[in-house]
């Protein structure tokens, strides 16, 4: 029996990046995230940002979905997130693409949170997803302080440059703290029992 309302697939760092702020925000959303009944399907790992939204999640009750490439195993679960409690799911693939797609194959909808490369890497294939027609689940950007403003100056950069349609920029949004962002996925995920 289902017992969460939606899914959410959370992309961010592995890392917690140098403002304490961003932690602070990490675990605000897996808060939200849990009160709000909705699933957690992320990267598996428990370390940096991502571990932040995990162990709130868990820790408020919510149900998560981590998935993590072998290879990966050892760097970033450093300990056993959720196990045992009977609403941590623990998925491994061979692959990052795999991690992808099967992250954002049982998700409602993407948020994005500070990260590095990998983070953009992750933003970009579910935007060009989008882009090329192949799914129109909501993205969201949490620009936390700002984060994202220099990513999404350069989407407009290159819409400038005539390298994307104008369009571009309606295939995601952006919330500036996470009541906002949460506020902006209840618009778009499904309500509940509708499962």
């Amino acid at each position: 029996m289902v017992s969460f309302t939606a899914s959410v697939c959370l992309f961010c760092g592995a890392r917690s990046g140098a403002d304490p702020m961003l932690a602070e925000m990490a675990r605000e959303t897996g808060q939200h995230f849990a009160r709000n009944g909705w699933r957690l399907v992320y990267g598996a790992g428990d370390i940096g940002l991502m571990g932040e939204v995990a162990h709130a999640a868990q820790e408020a009750g919510g149900h998560t979905m981590g998935v993590i490439p072998q290879h990966l195993m050892q760097r970033e679960r450093q300990r056993n997130s959720g196990a045992g409690n009977g609403r941590a799911t623990l998925v491994v693939t061979e692959t990052m693409h795999e991690r992808k797609k099967v992250m954002f194959t049982n998700s409602d909808a993407a948020i994005v949170l500070p990260g590095g490369a990998g983070t953009l890497d992750e933003f970009f294939e579910v935007l060009t997803w989008a882009q090329i027609g192949l799914h129109a689940k909501p993205i969201m950007l949490l620009d936390a302080g700002g984060f994202w403003q220099p990513l999404r100056a350069l989407i407009d950069h290159v819409i400038a440059q005539g390298f994307a349609e104008p369009s571009l920029r309606d295939l995601f949004t952006a919330a500036a703290d996470v009541p906002a962002l949460a506020k902006a996925l209840e618009r778009h995920l499904p309500a509940p029992g509708t499962r």
